[in-house]
């Protein structure tokens, strides 16, 4: 069975969705993880990022797995490098080219066949697994995501302004929803949470019992080719912590 959890910077996506499947018991698929390997790996080898048919050609020949929340590139880990500010400004090279990402995709496409996957990211229920039996869209108010950012910079020891924070989130949005590829969306079948509130329990518990919803229902059809159904059994639920 494939989740898809889809929505805006802020939201709690990640979050919620590495703790739903581990409540499932579930592969956790981090697509974003896989773009900054790729952008990570082509600045470290100092790919043209400025010659996007030479970059296309470079990193198609890549093979990017994801293996128990590690990314692997080539068979590299290269899990502790990719969150470096280099790769964040970056990684717009990467993600918005129609050809890597097109690559990608099928790759992500390729990893969840016959596998019960939670992914997350802004196009996974429209554009990587438009059949997926569970599509979740997860969002919060920019009130609240503006809220939990500056919770998360608290946390990390920086200070900044609340102003700051909220422009960020809306530049965000902004360029989330009108990239050329790979652009933030709702599917249409998707059901809508809205964490506002929220303890990241009080969200898993909700999601839970989404997915389990929509396994009976899977159980009633024919799976998806290259998923299967639900287990019924229940899971142990995860601590009560807030959701950043």
């Amino acid at each position: 069975m494939i989740v898809t959890i889809d929505g805006p910077a802020g939201a709690g996506k990640s979050s919620a969705a590495r703790a739903l499947a581990r409540r499932l018991d579930f592969q956790f698929l981090d697509t974003g993880a896989m773009y900054r390997a790729v952008t990570w790996w082509a600045l470290d080898r100092g790919w043209p990022l400025d010659r996007p048919d030479e970059l296309a050609r470079l990193a198609t020949q890549l093979a990017v797995d994801w293996q128990q929340e590690r990314v692997l590139v080539n068979g590299q880990d290269v899990t502790a490098h990719i969150r470096l500010p280099a790769v964040t400004d970056a990684i717009h090279y990467i993600a918005d080219h129609p050809r890597i990402r097109a690559h990608l995709v099928e790759l992500q496409r390729r990893w969840a066949c016959n596998r019960n996957v939670v992914t997350e990211g802004r196009d996974q229920g429209t554009v990587v697994f438009p059949q997926a039996e569970c599509k979740i869209f997860l969002t919060a108010s920019l009130d609240e995501r503006v809220r939990r950012r500056l919770e998360q910079y608290e946390r990390q020891g920086v200070a900044v302004a609340r102003e700051a924070v909220q422009q960020e989130l809306l530049r965000r949005d902004q360029q989330d929803t009108s990239r050329p590829v790979g652009a933030l969306r709702q599917a249409d079948d998707a059901v809508v949470v809205v964490t506002d509130g929220l303890s990241l329990d009080e969200v898993v518990n909700h999601l839970e019992w989404l997915v389990r919803s929509c396994g009976e229902r899977a159980r009633r059809e024919v799976p998806h080719e290259g998923s299967s159904p639900l287990p019924t059994s229940d899971r142990d639920s995860v601590s009560g912590e807030t959701l950043p």
